[in-house]
């Protein structure tokens, strides 16, 4: 993977780089800062500041230690989106910390203390969410910090707090030329009450933030001692792995273990809700025991259908009228009445999240407790589920959260599934305390389900004489992801808010729109996948947006820009792709093509422009993608081109290639064999340009997904006068 440019455009703010170095071992005495909107979270901080030589309250986000080392807390897991870099960045930003003294701890799982405060009353990680829900409450925690810090000096030297300042982790008094280390003061400030309120810094005045400051978690994840639960081990540690159902929706009739048993290493075989769970003294005692295991499936409620009996169905179902989801002016008359009609499909399958960690939690359950470490993304929902299977209150389930092999959204669903696994084998084997890990295969990863839906698109759109745009009608068929789920509330009138995002919400300025909404029913489990509803919206209303513009005559980029007079941030992101991408200026010979896309998610504006070679046989290889970003105000912009970079790389794997396909109701593929990913000599270069901005900010884990598919579809338009309408492009005919 490779990247000629990652910019702030215009931005003068220099880069800085140090590296990281570790901050010692946590001293007994700390000062510790937490921060809470509501004002009895703060009398409680104020009267616990009063400890002598103590924390304020388990609700911190920060611990000064004598040492003068910097703990950050991060209520999100990190999955290798940089969120505790990010996290730490903001706070030590306000705290004025040596960044070389700064680490982060995971919070313990709490959502009265650690919500994310998207999600009301939840603690979990999602929705590209992490620094936007996190950005006034951990400025706050760190200026807060500061205040302290500067008033225990002031009353130290008998100086007013003004006249004291603070750089990387001290305390000065230029007039005297004094100056204390932030843990030389940290037993003084735990004394003092907690600031109701303070004043944040100025952005000009930022040191870090919008620098390229070293990850926190490079040195650890480089040098191997970073523990992901796979790396987990306890003495007397089982380990088990779950038979499940090969059909959704089947369930155990009777199981053979005694070929199992008579495996070496193996120590039980239980039965649990989702399964036969196979449990050893080691993963491969328990691989083999669960290969001789025979299980009797009851596949009376199983789905049976192929992929193609669901998409057919789907099909006939978009010539029914569906549900309104967003309805502007009267498009099926502007269409109806147009100089020109325009319509397309679109098929998009199936598709698994794969991260490169499979699934896995380990658990220590006893009468009266639930121990779990995992890299866990969803703690409020895991902590509930988890106590409901074990029989306890969700007090007595305490989460070690660790960083987490990557997820993609995978870790949080609803049903906690992994998690409920893991605790349903150690409750079957008696509850007695043993350490039990489950482990997933992938194989068990590709077959688990929890897929992204499966979903038609059927678009339609009109043109009056000059070539404009004057009607649209989408109507999207499939899955609903909230319904039945705790998050059924998000579903209004009928409309899961998660399948029509990206459309619903179209930017363009068009006259007359009508965007519908089939939700189906299928047996398959589905979920949330990288940027949700906009993996395949955006790729629809892109792919249908470039028809339409060549239909008018008109170039796809132009066009675009005429329709977003009104939406500013998107258009200068839709210029800036185009102008670094040498749109106008910058001729590709024959047998190349270049696309653009522009979409917004998560109030992330991304434009991309792709780049292709098609060869004499049709084979399509990606050359260059050009990606423009406004993501607020940018945090760090290694991580945001990192995840821009990732971004379009899960994107291209699953349009490149990306299928979970049935047959009878049994997934096909098994591995990375037959589940197709991006591999590292497929990967375009990348160049990523940020734009700078002062607005709040948002997200970048998931943005950059979204328009890689429909500016490479675009691209290989472009080059050979062809389009694709169903997904993925390998194996697909051109239309």
């Amino acid at each position: 993977m490779t990247t000629d440019t990652t910019d702030i455009v215009d931005a003068e703010r220099p880069a800085r780089r140090s590296f990281l170095k570790g901050a010692g071992t946590a001293a007994a005495l700390a000062l510790t800062i937490g921060f809470e909107w509501a004002g009895p979270a703060r009398r409680a901080f104020a009267a616990a500041a009063t400890q002598a030589g103590g924390a304020f309250t388990p609700n911190a986000f920060l611990r000064i230690g004598t040492d003068d080392s910097v703990t950050v807390i991060a209520k999100h897991v990190e999955l290798g989106q940089g969120a505790y870099t990010g996290i730490a960045t903001i706070v030590a930003e306000e705290l004025d910390a040596d960044w070389a003294q700064v680490r982060v701890e995971s919070a313990p799982a709490d959502a009265k203390r650690y919500a994310n405060l998207a999600f009301g009353t939840i603690q979990g990680t999602g929705g590209s969410s992490a620094m936007s829900n996190s950005w006034m409450q951990l400025r706050q925690a760190g200026a807060k910090g500061r205040a302290m810090l500067v008033s225990a000096a002031a009353a130290k030297w008998r100086v007013p707090a003004a006249d004291l300042r603070t750089e990387r982790g001290s305390v000065h008094h230029p007039a005297s030329g004094r100056r204390a280390t932030y843990g030389s003061l940290a037993t003084a400030a735990a004394k003092l009450p907690v600031p109701d309120t303070v004043t944040l810094k100025d952005p000009k005045a930022f040191k870090l933030i919008g620098t390229q400051v070293p990850r926190v978690d490079a040195a650890a994840k480089s040098n191997g001692t970073a523990q992901f639960t796979i790396d987990v081990t306890f003495p007397g540690m089982l380990v088990a792995l779950l038979q499940r159902p090969p059909q959704f929706g089947a369930t155990v009739k009777s199981f053979d273990a005694s070929a199992t048993k008579a495996v070496p290493g193996v120590v039980d075989v239980v039965q649990v809700p989702r399964g036969v769970a196979v449990v050893g003294k080691s993963f491969w005692a328990a691989k083999q025991g669960r290969d001789a295991l025979k299980v009797e499936w009851d596949d009376t409620h199983a789905e049976k259908r192929s992929s193609a009996d669901i998409m057919n169905a789907y099909r006939r179902l978009a010539e029914q009228p569906g549900r309104p989801a967003h309805v502007a002016g009267d498009a099926p008359q502007a269409i109806e009445g147009a100089a020109k009609k325009i319509s397309a499909t679109y098929e998009f399958p199936y598709l698994a999240h794969a991260p490169m960690e499979p699934l896995d939690a380990v658990v220590k359950l006893t009468a009266d407790s639930c121990e779990i470490w995992a890299g866990d993304q969803f703690q409020t929902v895991d902590q509930a589920n988890a106590a409901h299977t074990a029989g306890l209150p969700p007090e007595k389930v305490s989460i070690h959260t660790l960083y987490a092999g990557g997820s993609f959204g995978r870790r949080a669903n609803p049903g906690s599934d992994y998690i409920v696994e893991a605790v349903s084998i150690a409750k079957a084997l008696g509850a007695n305390g043993t350490p039990v890990k489950l482990q997933w295969t992938r194989e068990d990863d590709i077959h688990g389900g929890l897929y992204r839906p499966m979903y038609f698109h059927k678009l339609e759109a009109g043109l009056d004489a000059n070539g404009q745009l004057t009607g649209w009608h989408h109507h999207i068929v499939g899955q609903s992801i909230l319904a039945g789920t705790p998050f059924s509330a998000m579903v209004k009138d009928g409309i899961d808010s998660t399948s029509v995002e990206g459309a619903a919400n179209i930017a363009y300025a068009i006259p007359n729109v009508s965007v519908e909404l089939t939700t189906t029913q299928t047996g398959v489990p589905v979920l949330w996948w990288r940027v949700v509803g906009s993996s395949h919206t955006a790729f629809a209303v892109e792919a249908f947006m470039d028809e339409v513009a060549h239909a008018a005559g008109q170039d796809p980029y132009t066009f675009r820009r005429n329709l977003l007079a009104h939406e500013p941030r998107m258009k200068a992101v839709l210029e800036l792709a185009a102008e670094r991408a040498g749109w106008s200026s910058t001729p590709l010979p024959a047998g190349k093509g270049r696309g653009i896309a522009v979409a917004e998610a998560f109030n992330t504006y991304v434009a991309q422009v792709a780049e292709v070679t098609v060869d004499k046989d049709g084979k399509v290889k990606v050359d260059r993608v050009v990606c423009a970003v406004d993501c607020g105000t940018p945090i760090n912009p290694d991580i945001i081109a990192a995840q821009m970079q990732g971004g379009i790389g899960f994107g291209l794997g699953a349009v490149l290639y990306g299928a979970i396909t049935l047959k009878d109701g049994r997934v096909e593929q098994n591995n990375f064999d037959g589940y197709h990913v991006l591999r590292m000599n497929a990967m375009p270069k990348v160049e990523v340009y940020i734009v700078p901005s002062g607005e709040a900010p948002t997200g970048v884990g998931e943005p950059g997904v979204a328009p890689v598919g429909p500016a490479v579809a675009n691209a290989i338009f472009a080059a050979t006068g062809k389009r694709f309408h169903a997904l993925p492009f390998e194996g697909k005919s051109e239309a």
